[in-house]
């Protein structure tokens, strides 16, 4: 392939050696809240079939899943911090690499986008500071408006962190390959990075660098625990989910240039989401960002099999993470590979409910 044009079925499926994984293909998984683990958090069986489904892309980033009880935010997601959480997942992991699968989890503390019906005993939402957000999370009596965090006092920081460290050993014993920190869309760790959520005047507020912080001290405690080889981060900065503004280029400057000096697996970076237009000032401030990080690149948001081939072989990225189309299509790679048509998702089936519109979308060949 030297000297030559890549097609997609050149770029998407060359090896890539990621820290301490090498990937058959650069087609990813995206995280993908699906809403169906049990009350107590742990993971519904049925997770097993759905993952081992999508076992053939490069790698899967699971779902988010909470590090702690106070890490929910909303119905029906997954937790990684009690025994019954490691045991499920453990048939999950299995599962996948049965498959011939990789798969890393996704640590997720919500932070202020919750509901006192999520927390244990009615407790408020944590988060950087007092400050409500203008979103909505999903309750057991359905939609409803975030509760009113308290801001996390310093003293309680350090418990937070040993938290993120204790859920990424559970990964570990859980049989996944590895974990992505999630520190964009919002939630806590994001809400760290944005002025505009974070007002503190201690050593994790004010500049740029302080905003920072958490998001670095959690990821080394991690890298620490399981080897940075085997720890990625992921990043909105130009994100407006959850009641976000993509105003703190500075902050993600900083973010980046301390994970940088980390020898993480990757850097997985949302860069637009649904529908949204590519503005030419959102373009340039990912490029900025961008060219700060000198490891793996894993881009994200409205990606098709072209797109994504070019900003490889552009050398943009060094895989794609591709959200819905994995919803719809348990076999995306092999459909890319073949240039194949792709299913259609059943929007009304992505959160919540049962096998319908999670395990029941057909593979080529099989009958619809």
């Amino acid at each position: 392939m030297d000297g030559q044009t890549l097609t997609h079925r050149d770029a998407l499926f060359a090896p890539l050696t990621m820290g301490a994984l090498t990937l058959p293909n650069r087609v990813l998984m995206a995280p993908l809240t699906r809403n169906r683990a049990h009350g107590d958090g742990a993971p519904d069986a049925m997770a097993a079939t759905y993952y081992r489904q999508r076992a053939s892309a490069g790698l899967i980033v699971s779902e988010a899943t909470q590090i702690s009880a106070m890490g929910k935010g909303y119905l029906d997601t997954p937790g990684i911090h009690a025994p019954e959480h490691v045991a499920a997942w453990r048939a999950i992991t299995d599962a996948v690499h049965a498959g011939g699968g990789r798969i890393f989890v996704q640590l997720w503390h919500v932070g202020r986008i919750s509901h006192v019906s999520l927390l244990p005993d009615g407790a408020a939402p944590v988060a950087p500071s007092a400050i409500r957000a203008q979103a909505q999370t999903f309750t057991a009596a359905g939609f409803a408006d975030t509760s009113a965090p308290r801001a996390l006092r310093l003293d309680e920081i350090p418990a937070l962190i040993d938290d993120y460290r204790a859920a990424a050993r559970n990964a570990i014993a859980a049989g996944f390959d590895g974990v992505e920190a999630h520190s964009a869309n919002g939630y806590l760790l994001d809400q760290f990075l944005h002025a505009h959520t974070n007002t503190r005047d201690d050593r994790y507020g004010g500049s740029a660098q302080n905003r920072a912080r958490l998001t670095l001290e959690v990821t080394r405690a991690v890298a620490d625990e399981i080897g940075a080889g085997r720890v990625g981060v992921r990043l909105s900065p130009t994100g407006t989910a959850n009641d976000m503004r993509p105003d703190d280029e500075d902050a993600f400057a900083a973010a980046i240039d301390g994970l940088d000096a980390m020898g993480l697996a990757y850097l997985h970076v949302v860069e637009k989401f649904g529908d949204a237009a590519m503005t030419a000032e959102t373009a340039a401030t990912l490029a900025r960002l961008r060219a700060r990080w000198h490891g793996v690149y894993i881009a994200n948001g409205g990606y098709d099999a072209e797109r994504a081939a070019q900003a490889i072989t552009d050398g943009r990225a060094g895989a794609v993470a591709f959200g819905r189309p994995f919803i719809a299509n348990p076999d995306l790679p092999e459909r890319i590979r073949r240039d194949a048509p792709l299913n259609a998702p059943d929007k009304d089936t992505f959160y919540g409910g049962g096998a319908k519109g999670y395990t029941d979308y057909p593979a080529l060949g099989e009958a619809d």
